[in-house]
């Protein structure tokens, strides 16, 4: 398991180094003059190559890539006119528009982000595993076709579609709920825990139908296994041959996807946070790209990426835990 374990951090350094010469590539060589980009368009020739002097843009492309990544890990100074400023490690820039850290304005969102990550997993898995286990469970009866027409319908409907749909049902006929305004956790849990509801059903219903038909068809395909036969041979009960046995097969693709699928949230639920206007990430990433403030789009974009990568790594390692063959392949 140690050799697994650390194959798979080996693959994800590797993995993150072409990340990060892919981003930097594409966001600061690509473009042509980032220091007319950050300095305005009405700039003067003169202030230009004061902005390019600051930023460190008048070295080659591969001096500006060592300091960018030499950012990452030591930390980095830029020149403030009669000073310098530090950017501690991680260092990802400044923002083009205010001057600050982008490692900060990512951390201050972050949370924002995480929240609504973390509640839509519970929610995908409670509703997903649920209805696929039941579906598999009542294979060929009503309650399958039933629960079948669902998930497709959560398939084929947009994100931002369901959310509106959920917020015209829920606030504004029935009002059981407020239109979500986000409420920070410090400020007031509970207003934050009753604002986050309905994106967190939001997101993870529409999450949910993969899910389903993911734990549906392991289980079918478990149950359909020789020692299951055995079992039912010897006597065993079926809600114990599902609860100890089925599920004990059909839980590593799940736990796995389930791990994956949390690493993109923070950077894929871009629609869910505009509709529900939570100040995340998604947030950030869509403000950075239109007002071309580039340090701020690369930092989130490398966020993601990171988080990408160590989320697959850990759904390997899951994987692995929870089904032995994996390590022994």
């Amino acid at each position: 398991m140690t050799r697994f374990v650390l194959k798979r951090l080996i693959g994800a350094v590797l993995v993150l180094f072409a990340l990060s010469v892919l981003v930097y590539g594409l966001f600061y060589v690509l473009p042509g003059n980032p220091a007319q980009i950050a300095c305005g368009e009405k700039c003067t020739p003169a202030q230009v190559a004061q902005v390019r002097e600051r930023l460190g843009l008048d070295e080659g492309v591969w001096a500006q890539y060592a300091h960018f990544l030499g950012g990452l890990f030591t930390g980095r100074d830029y020149s403030a006119g009669v000073g310098v400023l530090h950017c501690d490690a991680p260092c990802l820039g400044l923002s083009y528009k205010n001057g600050q850290p982008v490692t900060a304005m990512i951390v201050e969102k972050l949370p924002a982000t995480a929240s609504l990550a973390l509640g839509a997993l519970v929610v995908w898995t409670v509703v997903g595993v649920g209805t696929g286990l039941l579906s598999a469970v009542r294979r060929g009866g009503l309650t399958e076709r039933a629960l079948t027409v669902v998930t497709l319908a959560a398939t084929g409907m947009p994100v931002f579609i369901l959310g509106l749909l959920l917020m015209m049902a829920v606030c504004a006929y029935l009002e059981w709920l407020p239109f979500p305004s986000y409420v920070g956790l410090t400020e007031d849990p509970e207003q934050w825990a009753w604002n986050m509801l309905l994106p967190w059903v939001t997101l993870g219903f529409f999450e949910s139908a993969k899910y389903a038909r993911l734990t549906r068809s392991s289980t079918l395909e478990t149950l359909a296994e020789d020692h299951i036969r055995t079992f039912r041979a010897y006597g065993v009960g079926e809600r114990a041959v599902v609860a100890r046995h089925a599920l004990r097969g059909a839980f590593p693709p799940v736990i796995a996807l389930s791990a994956y699928d949390l690493g993109t949230m923070f950077g894929g639920a871009v629609l869910t946070e505009r509709l529900f206007n939570i100040p995340g990430l998604g947030n950030a990433l869509i403000t950075g790209v239109r007002q071309v403030d580039l340090p701020v789009v690369v930092g989130v974009v490398m966020l993601l990426g990171v988080a990408v990568v160590l989320a697959n790594v850990l759904a390997d390692v899951l994987y692995a835990v929870a089904d032995r063959r994996v390590v022994l392949a």
